[in-house]
């Protein structure tokens, strides 16, 4: 975090609205497109998106602080936010697909294949630990590294690498599974 960055919380800590709305402008896309792909809704990871920035107020007044990376408290929030999400629906399986795919430059045949591919990683998401779900889209979806993920994990970057292969090894074979029985 740059000293920009750490000026611009302390404003918002003391109120500033402008500084709380470049905040939001600035990680809220980063934040949604992380929760979408976790819940795969498009009104609920914008719901979600929203409470995770009503945390930060909340912690603003309570004078709550975060322990490392800023960045990689919002996501650990909405990490959070994704586990009650699913402990309250009861099945984390459950997941509604609204994914649209359109392109001018692709045909409505290519867009279908595109759809079906997606549905099945995130079907083989879904059956990952909830942990190598987690690395899986922090590493790949959001490109962070492995020293970020491991922040927001609270784990070693040796942890993170070695959960990262494990992930990727079951989603490797669990989508080779899905194509030999497809």
């Amino acid at each position: 975090m740059t000293s920009d960055d750490t000026a611009l919380l302390e404003r918002a800590r003391g109120g500033d609205r402008h500084a709380l709305a470049m905040i939001y402008d600035e990680y809220s896309p980063a934040i949604y497109r992380y929760l979408y792909r976790r819940v795969g809704n498009t009104g609920l990871a914008e719901d979600l998106t929203g409470q995770v920035f009503l945390k930060l107020l909340e912690a603003f007044q309570r004078d709550q602080l975060w322990n490392s990376s800023f960045r990689g408290w919002l996501y650990r929030i909405a990490h959070n936010l994704v586990v009650d999400h699913y402990r309250k629906q009861g099945d984390r399986n459950q997941v509604e697909l609204e994914e649209t795919l359109e392109s001018d430059d692709l045909g409505p045949e290519h867009g279908a294949e595109l759809t079906i591919r997606f549905q099945k990683i995130r079907g083989a998401l879904n059956t990952l630990t909830e942990e190598q779900a987690q690395v899986i889209l922090l590493r790949f979806g959001e490109g962070l590294s492995n020293r970020e993920v491991g922040e927001i994990m609270a784990r070693s970057e040796g942890a993170i690498k070695a959960l990262q292969h494990r992930a990727l090894s079951a989603l490797r074979r669990l989508l080779l599974e899905e194509e030999v029985e497809g």
